[in-house]
């Protein structure tokens, strides 16, 4: 019984410490192999097979453990309208909150737009579709004049179980 005890509390640790963005409820940056067996090659939006840029994608892992794929799409080539709408893409297995709407397990693509007469960077609009080209959500997208770095897309963790979804110094929540 003490043996069984012992292998069950081991598994449980293993559990555990295999997925720590789950055990301490935030998001997680994950790399290596996991990242590049799961950023896909090309995303399919409104019927275009769009190359995803690989450089400028993150994998992440939710609080609960899910998988959340950001990325940004090479539209050059495409047509004005699938340019001015699609910035990335978001596959989520998992539930997660962008921008204060709940999202289902699935595929999307954003935009940004900055809103008219606004100076700077600042603020701007975010803009979530389903892979048919239907709104699913709109928000404001903030302006993070101290971040030092920025980067085309990156995903930065925060301490109450939430994260920034950065694109450049704009920025949107993930919970």
């Amino acid at each position: 019984m003490r043996t069984y005890l012992v292998v069950v509390a081991s598994m449980l640790l293993s559990l555990t410490v295999a997925n720590p963005a789950s055990a301490q409820g935030v998001f997680k940056v994950e790399k290596g192999e996991a990242f590049n067996k799961i950023v896909p090659r090309d995303f399919v939006l409104e019927e275009n097979a769009i190359p995803t840029e690989k450089r400028n994608s993150t994998l992440v892992l939710t609080p609960s453990g899910a998988r959340l794929v950001a990325g940004l799409l090479d539209t050059s080539g495409y047509s004005s309208q699938v340019q001015e709408k699609y910035l990335g893409m978001l596959i989520a297995e998992g539930n997660v909150e962008v921008c204060g709407h709940q999202l289902a397990i699935g595929s999307y693509g954003f935009g940004l737009a900055k809103v008219q007469g606004a100076a700077g960077g600042h603020p701007s609009k975010f803009f979530l579709y389903n892979q048919s080209g239907k709104k699913v959500a709109e928000c404001t997208a903030r302006w993070d004049e101290k971040l030092k770095n920025p980067r085309p897309l990156q995903v930065v963790a925060g301490g109450s179980g939430a994260a920034r979804l950065y694109l450049g110094r704009t920025w949107v929540e993930l919970k």
